[in-house]
């Protein structure tokens, strides 16, 4: 297994991943207030029943990396500096998540991500999707990179046809989202088919 280590920082142009950390709160909670009604149809949610989750933005930050230390996931914060010109610090435009990462006979993770929506359609998701699988891939030795879309996500649809993420058909019922289990289509990748990696497929 390939040494896994965290904090990760990845950048390619304007676009940047970093650590989601818990003095991120502030603007995380603005960009998500402004943000409710374009990111509710998309959001997970916990089914009857289930854990409530961390209570607060800054213990969800913690409990993250703490299973980012462990090699479990890699939480990242999405930045652009393109957003805001002149200022030194990249503001925070969206989160790139990879979770569930599995080592052992099938050395895979799935990628979530969402972004504001004053930022989409700038090629700002699929340059950091494009860094986060490329790191996973080549970085971490992984062999499968996974994306679970609802079929209505159009925007999110653009994102792995444009990266040519291969559609491997719909799991009914797959995850709890918006209030309601909902079906997902399933995108993926092994290593062997992306060559030198996405990033080279935006060049």
């Amino acid at each position: 297994m390939a040494e896994f280590r965290w904090p990760v920082e990845l950048r390619h142009g304007s676009v940047g991943l970093r650590p989601l950390r818990a003095s991120d709160g502030a603007e995380w909670s603005a960009v998500r207030q402004r943000n409710v009604s374009w990111l509710r149809p998309w959001d997970a949610t916990q089914p009857p029943g289930g854990d409530s989750g961390a209570p607060t933005f800054r213990a969800m930050a913690r409990e993250m990396n703490r299973q980012a230390r462990q090699g479990r996931m890699l939480p990242f914060t999405l930045t652009y500096g393109g957003a805001v010109e002149g200022r030194g610090k990249w503001p925070l435009v969206g989160q790139l998540t990879v979770s569930g990462i599995t080592y052992g006979s099938a050395r895979w993770a799935n990628l979530g991500y969402w972004i504001d929506e004053a930022w989409a359609g700038r090629g700002i998701v699929p340059t950091a999707v494009a860094m986060a699988a490329d790191h996973c891939w080549f970085v971490l030795d992984l062999h499968r990179i996974e994306i679970a879309i609802r079929p209505e996500n159009k925007a999110s649809l653009r994102v792995v046809e444009k990266l040519e993420f291969r559609d491997e058909g719909l799991r009914p019922a797959f995850l709890h989202i918006d209030g309601k289990w909902r079906d997902h289509r399933i995108f993926a990748l092994n290593r062997e088919e992306v060559g030198a990696g996405l990033l080279s497929r935006l060049a």
